[in-house]
């Protein structure tokens, strides 16, 4: 009688990085696609229909606010997430999470007007839907970014890392083409009827595909054990913060460039250009399609440098960039259409070869326990300090001192980022 066979070693049994960047570049693309679909709409829809009672400018600044409500709650609902993982799973977790961004973005696309059930009714329940997706996208927090880069060989860890970021310009194709075709197809009446409100029910299917991607992962065992074998199950939010809390600090600060470039070559020229009639809406949406495409192509562009010169030392390297970008910004946006176009096309390169690489740029930082909590929440407070306000901030500044303000305010975050890596290379020599 022959003897059964040996299970296979712990290293045979290791999940190949490859298997889990599909998951995770679904997963993330569903969720950017969500949050452009209102950023988009932010512009195009929501001053008409949910700020009647204000001039166009005004009602483009409040829904900017509502736009940066959702990563204002973001960390609250990481927290709550791991709570539920905690009790009861990751995958009840995920599930949850993934079906409440998905309602909350469907529920926009029902909502009425300001005109047909009042202002308050309207703006009120625009404001819970937009709390419901940061909480979602918050507790959709799996950790898999953090075990594709430690599964990832030593050489190649730039190139996975992008590979969890190639997700946004995904996600920023599927809406802003959805966008201009049913811009470039509708009466301008039929579209804020009606029109606009089908890209918000295409998420929802779009959420469907990214919640079978990723728990496709996360309930297997030979995942479950790898997220296991490094620890990445939730801590304690306050001893992580006692014993580690600058390492959140550093990380955030460390990616505030290309988190800050992130809304200003999406959202805020869009609506530069629509409060300014510069050039045609459908027509710069098919421009920024094109940028977003070259952001895609320049994402693996950035796993090559990274490779080659190190994670941090490419983050530096763009954010010196970001500050030159930002020193012609106002000639380019005021330049008439060439002008706005270079301003995206340029734009979207530096934003793929710097958000390449800016998550989990410091997580190596983190001991293992800490790690799954820490990344998740430094990722939270680099959206809030980097992203939430950029399209507010900017305009808001822009209308009132001129483009030069929003110049001073990207380059505010290149110096932000170069400091925090400097501070995290000090403090990476100490601990050596």
């Amino acid at each position: 009688m022959k003897n059964a066979p040996e299970a296979p070693p712990i290293e045979s049994l290791s999940v190949a990085p490859g298997d889990i960047a599909v998951g995770v570049v679904i997963g993330r693309a569903s969720e950017y696609f969500d949050f452009f679909v209102y950023g988009i709409a932010s512009v195009l829809v929501f001053p008409a229909l949910f700020f009647p009672f204000v001039d166009r400018l005004q009602g483009t600044l409040f829904a900017f606010t509502l736009l940066a409500l959702a990563f204002v709650v973001r960390p609250i609902g990481t927290l709550v997430g791991m709570a539920i993982q905690q009790q009861w799973g990751r995958s009840t977790k995920l599930t949850a999470a993934l079906f409440l961004l998905g309602s909350s973005t469907v529920g926009m696309a029902l909502l009425p007007g300001s005109e047909t059930s009042g202002a308050w009714v309207a703006i009120s329940m625009l404001t819970l839907c937009r709390i419901g997706q940061g909480l979602a996208l918050g507790a959709s927090w799996d950790g898999l970014p953090s075990l594709m880069a430690l599964n990832a060989p030593e050489s190649r860890r730039g190139w996975y890392a992008m590979l969890g970021q190639l997700g946004a310009p995904l996600g920023f194709i599927l809406a802003s083409g959805l966008f201009a075709y049913l811009w470039g197809s509708l009466s301008t009446e039929d579209f804020l009827s009606w029109g606009w409100r089908f890209p918000f029910f295409t998420a929802f299917t779009i959420n469907v595909v990214g919640l079978f991607a990723r728990l496709r992962l996360v309930v297997t065992h030979e995942y479950e054990r790898e997220l296991d074998a490094h620890e990445l199950d939730p801590c304690n939010p306050k001893e992580l913060f006692q014993e580690q809390g600058l390492n959140v600090v550093i990380g955030a600060f460390a990616a505030l460039a290309s988190y800050a470039l992130f809304h200003l070559v999406t959202v805020f020229p869009l609506s530069w250009v629509a409060l300014h009639a510069s050039q045609a809406i459908g027509r710069f949406l098919s421009i920024e399609l094109v940028g977003a495409v070259l952001c895609a192509i320049a994402m693996p562009l950035s796993g090559i440098m990274a490779d080659k010169i190190g994670r941090r030392r490419t983050l530096g390297t763009l954010a010196i960039a970001i500050a030159a970008f930002s020193v012609v910004t106002p000639w380019l946006i005021d330049g008439g259409a060439i002008g706005q176009d270079a301003f995206i096309l340029i734009g979207f390169v530096l934003l793929g070869l710097s958000y390449g690489q800016s998550a989990g740029s410091v997580t190596s930082n983190f001991l293992p326990k800490f790690r799954y909590t820490g990344a998740a929440l430094t990722a939270d407070l680099a959206w809030l300090l980097g992203a939430a306000f950029a399209p507010l901030i900017a305009l808001g500044l822009s209308m009132h001192f001129g483009l030069l303000a929003v110049s001073v305010y990207m380059m505010t975050g290149a110096v932000a980022t170069l400091l925090a890596l400097r501070v995290n290379k000090s403090l990476s020599a100490v601990r050596d």
